[in-house]
């Protein structure tokens, strides 16, 4: 197998395994088996795999409210994300972090966060370490498009560009800060702009297209790793479930999302590309399909049978020892 397939069979691979995971915790929620707030990735999925497939094992990245997307696409175990969710034991973080604090700094998964737009100065640390140390790592930053506008964004912005810290910010905009649209809520209407003016380019890609996605992460990450500083990258996107599970996102026209799924779904672009390219078979995309079913369903039934963390440990894992 060449490298190039290899590639394309691990970004199915891990697109595949995103939409199926957010599809079965949807259910398993609804089952009321998973305590807390979860925000579901379904419908971003070229977004980040598209991203982390330019990332290796010297690289990091900060994510959301809606992180476990980010986190699969950069290596975290799913079986352990499932066991996260359940706060079980053999969770990724013991069970204690959840869906919105769930880390993995073994795989350059520094945390998903429940504050918006704070993930932008965490990787700007992660860069600054990379650069004094002369990794050769970048960090990258995802945010949804409210977070854009928060201040912690704008000072991480210009620490970077000051530095020449390398770092990409990946803005995600699925539409909505919650329910307020983007295309309201952004002043001047133009995160590329507003990039410009702190004094780094901004790339911007189709958050539908894996492809797309990849070739402009690639561009920023090869800036950043040449040491010419920061990028910030804009992808267009949508999610297909509501901000949060409950969320009946009524401020969403009537057939918004069906029409999205139809149209614009960002598997069936791949494979759609990938079949009509001769890049790959049929038979291989079910086979990795089947692959990825089975994973999740095994992956509930250890979570399930799993025991919560034992209550001794309750102070463990708080503060760091050095």
């Amino acid at each position: 197998m060449s490298r190039r397939d290899n590639q394309l069979r691990q970004a199915f691979w891990k697109m595949t395994a995103i939409r199926r995971f957010e599809e079965r915790v949807h259910l398993e929620n609804e089952k009321g088996s998973i305590p807390g707030f979860i925000h579901l990735y379904a419908g971003q999925e070229a977004c980040a795999v598209g991203v982390c497939m330019e990332l290796g094992e010297r690289d990091y990245i900060a994510s959301t409210h809606r992180g476990h997307g980010h986190a699969i696409a950069k290596g975290c175990d799913i079986t352990a994300m499932m066991h996260e969710l359940h706060a079980k034991q053999g969770g990724i973080c013991a069970g204690k972090a959840g869906s919105m604090h769930m880390a993995d700094l073994t795989v350059g998964m520094m945390g998903a966060n429940g504050i918006v737009g704070a993930g932008n100065p965490l990787v700007c640390g992660a860069a600054l370490t990379a650069k004094t140390r002369k990794t050769g790592g970048v960090a990258v930053s995802f945010m949804g498009d409210g977070a854009s506008n928060q201040a912690a964004t704008l000072e991480s912005f210009n620490l970077a560009v000051v530095w020449k810290l390398p770092v990409i910010f990946v803005v995600e905009d699925n539409g909505y800060a919650e329910a307020t649209p983007s295309s309201w809520s952004i002043g001047g209407g133009d995160l590329i702009k507003r990039a410009e003016g702190f004094g780094m380019p901004g790339f911007s890609a189709d958050g539908f297209d894996y492809f797309a996605v990849n070739e402009a992460a690639g561009k920023a990450v090869a800036r950043a790793r040449n040491g010419d500083g920061p990028s910030l990258l804009y992808l267009t996107c949508t999610r297909y479930y509501g901000h949060f599970e409950g969320d009946a996102a009524t401020y969403r026209a009537r057939g918004e999302v069906e029409e999205l799924m139809e149209k614009r779904d960002c598997l069936s672009a791949f494979k759609s590309r990938v079949l009509a390219g001769g890049m790959m078979s049929a038979d291989e995309l079910a086979g990795i399909e089947a692959e990825v079913a089975d994973l999740i369903d095994t992956s509930v039934r250890s979570a399930v049978a799993d025991v919560e963390p034992d209550v001794s440990r309750l102070t463990t894992d708080v503060y760091a020892t050095y």
